[in-house]
C-alpha cells in the first residue's frame, strides 16, 4: 500500500504545481504520511520535476 501513497502523492503534487501555496500544502502533508525511504524518493523526484518550475524551487527546503 505504501507505494501506492507514493504515487497518489506525486499525481497530487503534479496536478497542483500551478499554485505554490498548494504545492507547499500538499508537500507538508506528504511528510507527514509517507515512510522515510519515500521521502528519499519524493525528493529525488522532486529535483527532477521542479527544474523547469523556478518558482518551486523553495520548496526543496521542506523536504
Amino acid at each position: 500500500m505504501s507505494k501506492i501513497m507514493y504515487e497518489y502523492t506525486k499525481s497530487i503534487l503534479e496536478r497542483v504545481s500551478f499554485d505554490i501555496i498548494l504545492f507547499r500544502k500538499e508537500l507538508n502533508k506528504a511528510i507527514r504520511t509517507l515512510l522515510p525511504y519515500e521521502l528519499d524518493l519524493l525528493r529525488e523526484w522532486l529535483l527532477s520535476f521542479i527544474s523547469d518550475k523556478p518558482e518551486l524551487k523553495e520548496c526543496l527546503l521542506i523536504v
